[in-house]
């Protein structure tokens, strides 16, 4: 059996890149497809190294149609009772982010 190559594990490759792709889809918020292409390959690369996206990541695309969310174009954002209510322009599925005291800043 061959042995285990020293170095960069490929789970933090992955992470660079799923991060670099995320940068691209900012960049092109004005291009809906692009960006949405560039979402759904770092979910894919996400799943197949088994690596779990951040928090920011996860929130900012939306968990039903993977349209990465530009706010005042495909994303409302709403505070009611307690939580953010992000509502996406191109599907219309609704997300509930609980408003917590003790978390500051989101």
């Amino acid at each position: 059996m061959a042995k285990a190559e020293k170095g960069i594990s490929p789970k933090k490759i992955a992470l660079e890149r799923i991060d670099i792709l995320f940068e691209r889809a900012k960049e092109a918020e004005n291009q809906p497809e692009f960006s949405s292409r560039y979402v759904s390959l770092a979910r894919e690369m996400a799943m197949k190294q088994r690596v779990r996206l951040t928090k920011g990541h996860r929130r900012s695309f939306c968990p039903s149609c993977h349209a990465f969310f530009v706010p005042g174009k495909n994303l409302r954002v709403r505070i009611q009772h307690g939580k953010i209510i992000y509502t996406c322009g191109v599907c219309g599925a609704v997300t509930r982010i609980p408003l917590n005291k003790k978390t500051e800043s989101r």
